[in-house]
């Protein structure tokens, strides 16, 4: 409900159904391509010359290779393949947390004006771009990307907001 025919489509790579009748409808393969998937099923996924047979059936070879490689492991969840966050036993809530305290913690998401990191406690932390690194940066993602490991420093603590702020400059 709410969602029309075009955002379908392109969300609809992204579903799983796993108790689905069409055994592609468990992976990341698009429901567009699900021909092409059906027809390489019927090859040795081990030993197939990608040059060869994208041309064959008329499809990119990147595509063509993202198709292989998640039928040779369907149903995965890429965020098996993630980094775990490292995290401190003794650091639970904010109230855990002291300023100049070092944690590792894991970027959850990079805007404009820094990055959010999972630190262990209910809300992330925010390390402002001013705070991510000792020479000018115009962009955060030049320091982090999302899932990366990180060691920050807390610099600032609002117990009352639920905000913690901290820097990548240790």
């Amino acid at each position: 409900k709410g969602i029309g025919p075009k955002a379908f489509v392109q969300c609809a790579g992204f579903l799983r159904i796993p108790e689905s009748e069409e055994i592609l409808d468990n992976t990341e393969v698009h429901p567009e391509s699900y021909e092409i998937a059906k027809q390489i099923m019927k090859y040795d996924l081990n030993d197939i010359d990608v040059k060869k047979l994208s041309e064959e059936l008329e499809v990119g070879e990147p595509t063509l290779r993202d198709i292989i490689e998640e039928l040779k492991k369907p149903g995965r969840d890429p965020r098996d393949e993630m980094p775990k966050p490292v995290l401190r036993q003794d650091v639970l809530s904010i109230d855990d947390l002291e300023e100049g305290m070092i944690v590792t913690g894991t970027v959850r998401n990079v805007v404009d004006f820094g990055a959010f990191i999972d630190i262990g406690i209910k809300e992330d932390g925010l390390c402002h771009i001013s705070k991510m690194s000792d020479s000018y940066i115009k962009n955060p993602r030049e320091v982090c990307e999302v899932s990366d490991t990180v060691k920050v420093k807390i610099i600032g603590i609002d117990k009352e907001r639920g905000l913690v702020s901290l820097s990548m400059k240790l």
